[in-house]
C-alpha cells in the first residue's frame, strides 16, 4: 500500500515538472527592442490586432498620446485604430495613468493579453510605451505582440545628442527627422550648437578668411545672421514646440567666449588680437553689451525663442595663458550663468573651471556641465563644487566626420559592451550616481567645406543612436550580445514616417525596375542610400549644360553638369563631376555605384569615373590638409527634362 502511494507520488510530480517545463517552453521570450527592457515576464499566446482595435484613454492628458500613438500605427503599418475614452474591450488598447514609485517618472509597464494595458506615473512614461509597441509591432508582419508583462524605467535621465549646426548648416527638416528618430529611441535631450567657426589654418591662416557662422535669424544684430543657411526664429521655436509634443527637449547653445568667430566678424572690436578673433576680448565691455543684448532677443517675452527648460551658455576651450584672463573668463562664466537664469531658465555649459583655476566665483548650484574633456573640467572636482554631469567624453563619444581624429563612426562594440555614463573617460562614478545626470555624444562638423553630407553624417549618427539609447536608457543592464544587437537593430525603423538612410526592401535585392523613364517621370522611391547599384540603358542627345536625368529633394544627378557639361551631381553645396561626357547619339549601359567613402562611374562596363575620398590642401607640415568625401544618397524622386532615352533602369540595394 505505502509502496503504491508513493509510486502516485512519484508520478505526480513528474507530471507535475513535465508541465511546468510545457509551460515553461510555451512561454514566450522577451521582446527585442532599443532601448532593451528591464523586466519581462512571458506568457503563452498572442495579442493580434483586430480591424476594429481601437485605443482607450481614460484620462484628458492622455489624448496627444493616444492621437499620436494611432498616427504613428497608421504612418507604419497602414491601420488607424479609432481613439476613445471609456471602457476597453477585448483586442483594444488602453492607456492609462497609475501610480508606482518604482517607475520613477518615465518609466511605463504594459500587459499584453486579450487587451494591451500601458499604465504609467507620468504622461511621458505612457509615451515611451507607446514607442516600445510600435517597435515590436513592426518585426511581426501580422502586428502581433506577444502576451506578456513589461516593466521598464531608465537608469539616466539624461539621454542625449548634439550636433554642431554652426560649422555646418543643418536643414530644419533633417533636424526635426533626428528628433523623431530619438523620440523613438527614447532619447530625450537635443543639443543645438548654434554657432561657430572653421580652423583658420584651413583659410590662409587668416581670420578675416575663415569660415563662421551663427545660424539664428537675428534682429538685435541686422546682418548677423549667416546667409549660406540659417533657422527663422518662427521655425526654430516651432522645432523645440514639436520636439517637445515627443518628449525631446531641445537645449539651443551660443557658445562664446571662445568660438565667436562669427560675433568677430560682425563687430571687429568684440575680438581678441592676443588669442585669436574667435576668442572675445573680455577686457572689452562692448563684449557684455553684444551679448547680453543676443541672449534677451532669444529669452525675453511671454513668447521666447528658446521655449525649453534649459539653455547652454559655451563656455569651453578659451586661453588661460594669463592668470587675468583666466579670472575674466571665470567672471563672464559667472555673469551669463547669472544672465540666462534671470529669465527663468537652468543654464548648461561645457564648463573649464579645471583648466580656468582662479579666485572668482562661478556659480554652481543648478547648474548643469557638459563633462566632455577631465582636463578641462574634472568631474569629481565639479561634483564636489556642486555641478550635475552630462557625461560625454570626447574621446569615446566625439563624432568628427572624415577628420582623421576622435571618431569617423563611433566604436559602438565597445560603447555597448564597456561604456555607461557614469564612466567619464577614466573617471568612473558609481552607477546611477545622481551627481551624474545622464549622457550625451556629438557630431562636430570641423572640417568646413571637407564635402560631408547630412546624409554622411546620418549614416554615422544614427547607428550610434541606437547603441548608445541602449546604453543610456540601461546602463549596465543590456543582456542581448553585441552581435544580436547589430543584426536586429537591422530590422527597426528609424522612426514612424523617417528613413533618412534611404533603405529599401529586402537586403541584397533588386528595389526598382522601370522598362522606360521619361522626362518628368515620378519613381517608387524618393532616393536609395549607401550601397547601391543604378543602372539603365542610354541613347544620348545634344543636352544643354544643367540637364538633369533624376533628381530629389537632396540631391540632382545630372546628364549635364551646369559648368562642363559632363556627368556629375550635386548635393549640400557641392557639385562634383566625372570626365566623360556623352555624344550625341551614343547608346551606353551606365552604372553608378556609390558606398559612404565613393561613388563610381561605369560606361559599358568599364570604370570611367571614380570619385574616392581623398586628402587634399597639402603643406610641409600637414596641418593644411583636409578629407574631401564625394559621396551621393542617388536621387530617384523624379526624372529631369533631358531629351535622350532612358531605358531598362534598375535600382539594386547593394553594390554589384
Amino acid at each position: 500500500m505505502r509502496l503504491s502511494n508513493l509510486l502516485k507520488k512519484t508520478m505526480c510530480l513528474a507530471a507535475l515538472f513535465l508541465l511546468t517545463a510545457v509551460t515553461l517552453n510555451a512561454q514566450n521570450p522577451k521582446p527585442f527592442v532599443i532601448p532593451e527592457l528591464k523586466e519581462w515576464t512571458g506568457q503563452e499566446g498572442q495579442f493580434t490586432p483586430t480591424p476594429g482595435m481601437r485605443i482607450v484613454y481614460d484620462d484628458e492628458t492622455l489624448l496627444p498620446v493616444a492621437q499620436d500613438f494611432a498616427e504613428d500605427y497608421a504612418l507604419m503599418f497602414g491601420t488607424k485604430p479609432e481613439v476613445v475614452t471609456g471602457k476597453a474591450k477585448n483586442g483594444d488598447f488602453r492607456l492609462t495613468l497609475k501610480k508606482d514609485k518604482k517607475l520613477g517618472k518615465e518609466g511605463y509597464s504594459i500587459r499584453i493579453g486579450k487587451q494591451v494595458v500601458v499604465s504609467a506615473p507620468e504622461v511621458v512614461g505612457v509615451y515611451w510605451a507607446t514607442r516600445t509597441l510600435l517597435q515590436m509591432s513592426e518585426q511581426s508582419e501580422t502586428r502581433a505582440l506577444p502576451q506578456g508583462k513589461i516593466t521598464d524605467w531608465p537608469d539616466y535621465a539624461v539621454r542625449g545628442f548634439m550636433m554642431d549646426c554652426g560649422r555646418k548648416f543643418i536643414p530644419m527638416a533633417y533636424l526635426k527627422d533626428f528628433a523623431k528618430a530619438m523620440s523613438y529611441y527614447k532619447m530625450n535631450t537635443f543639443q543645438i550648437h548654434l554657432n561657430d567657426n572653421g580652423f583658420k589654418q584651413y583659410f590662409e591662416n587668416d581670420w578675416d578668411k575663415t569660415y563662421a557662422a551663427f545660424r539664428l535669424e537675428c534682429d538685435t544684430y541686422p546682418g548677423l545672421t549667416a546667409r549660406d543657411g540659417h533657422y527663422t526664429k518662427d521655425e526654430f521655436r516651432n522645432f523645440q514646440l514639436e520636439a517637445a509634443e515627443d518628449f525631446v527637449e531641445i537645449i539651443p547653445e551660443i557658445d562664446a567666449p571662445a568660438h565667436v568667430l562669427a560675433f568677430s566678424h560682425y563687430k571687429p572690436e568684440l575680438g581678441s588680437k592676443e588669442y585669436g578673433m574667435d576668442h572675445f576680448d573680455l577686457s572689452n565691455p562692448e563684449v557684455y553689451t553684444f551679448m547680453d543684448g543676443l541672449f534677451k532677443e532669444y529669452l525675453e517675452g511671454e513668447n521666447p525663442v528658446f521655449v525649453g527648460p534649459r539653455v547652454n551658455i559655451g563656455t569651453d576651450e578659451y586661453s588661460n595663458k594669463d592668470q587675468k584672463v583666466v579670472e575674466q573668463f571665470r567672471a563672464f562664466t559667472d555673469h551669463y550663468i547669472k544672465y540666462v537664469e534671470s529669465f527663468g531658465k537652468q543654464v548648461c555649459m561645457w564648463g573649464a573651471l579645471t583648466h580656468a583655476k582662479g579666485e572668482t566665483p562661478v556659480k554652481s548650484e543648478n547648474v548643469i556641465m557638459n563633462a566632455w574633456y577631465n582636463g578641462y573640467a574634472d568631474p569629481k572636482e565639479m561634483v564636489k563644487l556642486g555641478y550635475k554631469l552630462i557625461s560625454m567624453p570626447d574621446g569615446l563619444l566625439y563624432i568628427v566626420p572624415a577628420a582623421g581624429y576622435y571618431y569617423d563612426y563611433l566604436n559602438t562594440k565597445h560603447l555597448y559592451e564597456k561604456w555607461t555614463p557614469a564612466h567619464v573617460a577614466n573617471v568612473v562614478f558609481e552607477e546611477k550616481d545622481p551627481a551624474i545626470l545622464g549622457g550625451m555624444y556629438a557630431v562636430w562638423n570641423d572640417h568646413v567645406g571637407n564635402g560631408i553630407s547630412v546624409k554622411d553624417i546620418h549614416h554615422r549618427s544614427f547607428p550610434a543612436l541606437q547603441t548608445l539609447a541602449a546604453k543610456m536608457w540601461d546602463g549596465v543592464n543590456v543582456t542581448v550580445p553585441y552581435e544580436e544587437f547589430i543584426q536586429k537593430s537591422q530590422l527597426l525603423s528609424e522612426a514612424p514616417g523617417v528613413n533618412q538612410m534611404a533603405k529599401w526592401g529586402e537586403p541584397n535585392s533588386l528595389i526598382l525596375e522601370q522598362a522606360a523613364v521619361k522626362p518628368g517621370d515620378e519613381l517608387a522611391y524618393p532616393e536609395v542610400g549607401y550601397d547601391y547599384t543604378v543602372e539603365f540603358d542610354l541613347v544620348a542627345a545634344d543636352e544643354k549644360p544643367g540637364t538633369e536625368l533624376f533628381r530629389s529633394e537632396n540631391a540632382v544627378f545630372y546628364l549635364s553638369d551646369p559648368i562642363s557639361q559632363k556627368l556629375g551631381f550635386a548635393r549640400d553645396g557641392y557639385l562634383y563631376t566625372f570626365d566623360y561626357q556623352f555624344f550625341p547619339g551614343e547608346k551606353a549601359h551606365v552604372s553608378i555605384v556609390g558606398d559612404n567613402t565613393s561613388t563610381v562611374l561605369k560606361v559599358n562596363g568599364k570604370v570611367e569615373g571614380q570619385l574616392n575620398t581623398r586628402t587634399i590642401y597639402h603643406n610641409k607640415d600637414h596641418k593644411g590638409d583636409i578629407r574631401v568625401v564625394p559621396t551621393l544618397v542617388f536621387p530617384l524622386e523624379k526624372a529631369g527634362d533631358f531629351k535622350g532615352r532612358l531605358t531598362n533602369l534598375k535600382v539594386y540595394n547593394y553594390k554589384k
